[in-house]
């Protein structure tokens, strides 16, 4: 996709901050190559990589919108396993209460990864949580982490059969995390005068016409936008998805994911490589916050 003629945007990226291998100046460069118009730095539970870009971006011709991936608990009326994940957008990142949030979920981040060490030791593995740190840096450390220094102790042979075999939901490894209510995350974002969406519809394990109903709670608890246009959605899934955000009069986003290295598969601004997400959407986003 030809980003000069297009200006496309990126409005779905992971920073060294939370578990990409880029930091936010090596994103906003990045970006600047590549030609995107917007970007938007949405660390999982970490306001970080977003405070790094703030102080770097004005330098820049690539808009930038400051971001977070939050997990949350699904509504209780919903028998849906793991988080969802709620992506906050044009937030004030010096808001208390969004911040105090944050911090209880990194908390829990930071307890999490010992047990699934100890996980894997009890299984025979030799991995200690220095070994994780190394790939850690500055961040909080992760799951992919934690798949990183499997693959150096020649325990797995990539981030995906890690997942695959040890550290994903229901893997001899894997811990679940805490989180806070989704109804909670939605009105905490909207406190940070920000706009709360709801990432990658469709990588919920659950038929569409549950999704759709899940949809229509989450927007009865505020939730403002969908993200439509995303490398694991289908055309079907864009097409269903996009009828459902016009139905419910909410705004389409979307994003690749970048996670750098981690994910190489991955590019940013085009996904596998034929993903467009227009500039307008960045621009209808910044016009609901300002109308807000």
């Amino acid at each position: 996709m030809d980003c000069n003629r297009s200006r496309c945007i990126d409005l779905h990226i992971h920073s060294q901050a939370s578990d990409g291998s880029l930091s936010a100046a090596d994103i906003i460069e990045k970006a600047e190559t590549l030609s995107l118009g917007a970007i938007s730095i949405t660390d999982h539970d970490t306001l970080d990589g977003s405070k790094e870009a703030v102080s770097l971006i004005h330098r820049s011709p690539v808009r930038f919108l400051t971001g977070v991936e939050i997990s949350a608990n699904p509504p209780e009326s919903f028998n849906i396993p793991g988080s969802l994940h709620v992506l906050g957008y044009h937030i004030d990142l010096d808001n208390h209460e969004l911040n105090q949030a944050l911090q209880r979920l990194q908390a829990s981040r930071t307890q999490r990864i010992p047990r699934m060490i100890d996980r894997l030791n009890a299984i025979g593995m030799s991995i200690s949580m220095a070994d994780v740190m190394v790939h850690v840096g500055t961040s909080i450390p992760g799951r992919p982490h934690v798949a990183a220094a499997m693959i150096d102790r020649g325990y797995a042979v990539s981030i995906d059969d890690a997942f695959e075999r040890f550290l994903g939901r229901g893997k001899p490894a894997y811990v679940d995390k805490f989180r806070i209510e989704a109804h909670t995350i939605i009105q905490t974002i909207h406190n940070a005068g920000g706009v709360p969406v709801l990432a990658h519809p469709y990588l919920i394990e659950k038929p569409p016409e549950i999704i759709d109903r899940l949809i229509h709670t989450l927007k009865d608890m505020g939730l403002m936008g969908l993200e439509v246009l995303y490398p694991g959605h289908s055309t079907e899934a864009v097409a269903s998805l996009t009828r459902t955000a016009r139905k419910n009069d909410l705004l389409i986003t979307g994003g690749t994911d970048f996670h750098g290295d981690i994910n190489p598969n991955i590019k940013m601004g085009s996904g596998g490589g034929d993903l467009f997400v227009p500039y307008e959407l960045y621009e209808k986003l910044v016009a609901a916050t300002d109308s807000g």
